[in-house]
């Protein structure tokens, strides 16, 4: 059973919101079981169900979104979408857009991705997967940002609901989220980001303690680096034409559905504790909780070189800063961050 399938017990369809939950308080857990169909598990070989009750058509796109209430517009908040990583799920809509794309470990050994956007918001991004409770941590970095998810394992639900961010789950927004029809549910649910957020807030947005400038002297010239999780593997190659990192995962070059190689200018392979959260599946398998407050060891490829480099966020309100060997700021290139969260030696 694995991860992609992600039938696990507790885990949220889409449409079970946590507003409804809350109304629901008073119920038993069993009652409130009863009320769901249960998700996949990690390992399961079947499609997951925690997005069964998400809208099913495929609307035709309008040009004019609807407005979106005062608290969606929220200056300086970017969008953060959960966005599904198994191959099931690719090609991938909207990744190359992101100005950040982190990359996690989750059940089963396999990968997700959280996009994260503030510059420019494409028409389309997904297919839109569930939230894990890492994923909170990892946001408070940002104000009041909108985390785009396709549901999550219901003990998480009141955390999510605490968190300061605006939750935008297919519940709250059912008007921003359609069915593609090219992929089986569940890697079939995208969103339509211009019905989140007004227009791209704006660099200033991406409060995530990076900097940006030339590259510091030294490194290693570096023409390909591999990451790898137990069942999932992230392949950065450099391509001196387009000065840019290209993306394959699982071994295959890594594109959109439009057809365009996603491919950073920078990327970070960043060692972290990842240890088991509270949450787990139907068999008990924990579900990997990704620290991300901290300090370690981090590599930072640019311009064809790799650079080693230490890492520090002191709060989870804080950015992440880096820095070189030799103790000055580790600069990035200007263009997309891929940030790679690899299991700390």
């Amino acid at each position: 059973m694995s991860a992609q399938s992600e039938k696990q017990t507790g885990v949220v369809r889409v449409g079970t919101g946590h507003r409804a939950r809350r109304r629901r308080a008073t119920l038993t857990v069993a009652a409130l079981a009863a009320s769901l169909t249960v998700s996949l598990t990690a390992g399961c070989t079947h499609h997951g169900r925690q997005d069964d009750r998400a809208p099913q058509h495929t609307p035709t796109p309008t040009s004019q979104a609807p407005t979106p209430t005062p608290s969606v517009t929220a200056a300086g908040s970017p969008l953060a979408v959960k966005i599904d990583n198994v191959s099931a799920a690719r090609p991938q809509t909207g990744l190359d857009a992101a100005d950040v794309v982190y990359a996690e470990q989750v059940e089963g050994g396999l990968s997700r991705l959280m996009a994260v956007y503030a510059t420019r918001l494409p028409q389309t991004v997904g297919p839109v997967r569930s939230a894990r409770e890492s994923d909170l941590e990892l946001l408070r970095q940002f104000h009041r940002p909108t985390l785009a998810f396709s549901g999550a394992q219901h003990k998480l639900l009141p955390l999510i609901d605490k968190a300061p961010l605006r939750a935008e789950s297919p519940d709250e927004a059912p008007a921003a989220y359609y069915r593609g029809t090219g992929k089986a549910a569940p890697h079939n649910l995208y969103l339509h980001p211009a019905k989140l957020l007004p227009s791209a807030p704006g660099k200033a947005a991406l409060t995530t303690g990076f900097r940006y400038g030339p590259a510091p002297s030294g490194g290693t010239p570096t023409t390909s680096r591999t990451v790898r999780y137990p069942a999932a593997r992230f392949t950065f190659t450099w391509s001196a034409e387009r000065h840019r990192w290209l993306v394959a995962m699982d071994g295959t070059p890594t594109v959109t559905t439009d057809g365009a190689r996603v491919a950073p200018a920078t990327v970070v392979v960043q060692y972290v504790r990842i240890r088991s959260s509270r949450y787990h599946d139907v068999l008990g398998n924990h579900t990997p909780y990704t620290e991300t407050v901290g300090s370690g060891k981090a590599q930072v490829l640019r311009d064809g070189r790799s650079f080693d480099a230490s890492w520090s966020r002191p709060a989870a309100t804080d950015g992440t800063t880096f820095t070189a060997a030799d103790g000055s700021r580790m600069d990035f290139a200007d263009g997309q961050v891929w940030v790679v969260f690899a299991p700390a030696p």
